[in-house]
């Protein structure tokens, strides 16, 4: 009956605690001639400062056109948890300032991201070490459609086993939807003939010419799209 009691106190608790979806994507860029110096910074920084809700993933950005630098994923956690994290300290703030940002260039950019169930094909902790990032912003007014479009594209990609981590950014820039793929047998998922074509697997989900309607909404409701493939740094995360 106690335990009955407990469980009964605890679900207004439950009811209103917010699910840990978000993520602090900050982007940093070091100097040509500081990188050792700087990746033996962030390592002593990020193991010391930034564990359970606030562990770092970095990743070394490979390609497109922020190659060369380093990608630092903070979370999962929740807008409600954020509000409550309050200032970080004088402590990290000045490792941070002393030992890290001393090495990078002005370039940089900071983002947060939501996770988003619907466009997805795995949790949002399944993680893999290849990944490939695929941004899409929508054209204004025309985020729904983007959308739906990328959802269809959920079923073809379950069809063909592809494991896949939808976002959408807030209150950060240009609105976008951010899809990940998760390469977890490496990159050869890559190859053309790795799985079957994707417009076939779509069609077959989707229906006859279904295909077109998705062209259609990248040429008609997209303002641009790009991608990139990030490489997991796991000697440069916290542990």
């Amino acid at each position: 009956m106690r335990k009955i009691f407990l469980i009964c106190l605890l679900i207004p608790f439950i009811g209103i605690s917010q699910p840990k979806n978000i993520v602090n994507v900050n982007r940093v860029f070091p100097k040509v001639d500081k990188v050792l110096e700087f990746e033996k910074a962030l390592t002593t920084h990020a193991q010391k400062y930034h564990a359970g809700d606030w562990r770092w993933r970095v990743f070394e950005i490979t390609t497109g056109p922020d190659a060369g630098g380093y990608h630092i994923t903070e979370g999962p956690t929740s807008w409600e948890a954020i509000d409550g994290r309050g200032n970080l300290g004088t402590e990290h703030n000045n490792d941070w300032n002393r030992s890290v940002s001393i090495h990078l260039t002005d370039r940089g950019s900071s983002a947060y991201y939501a996770f988003i169930d619907s466009l997805s094909t795995v949790a949002i902790g399944d993680y893999s070490d290849k990944i490939n990032i695929t941004h899409y912003f929508p054209k204004i007014g025309w985020a729904g459609k983007v959308y739906d479009g990328i959802r269809n594209l959920r079923k073809a990609w379950l069809a063909g086993g592809e494991t896949m981590a939808g976002y959408s950014s807030s209150s950060s820039g240009s609105l976008q939807f951010a899809v990940v793929t998760r390469y977890k047998q490496g990159l050869k998922e890559r190859a053309p003939n790795f799985r079957k074509p994707m417009k076939e697997r779509y069609e077959a989900i989707n229906g006859s010419d279904s295909w077109d309607g998705w062209v259609d909404v990248q040429r008609n409701y997209l303002d641009k799209v790009w991608s990139e493939l990030l490489i997991y740094r796991a000697d440069l995360s916290s542990k």
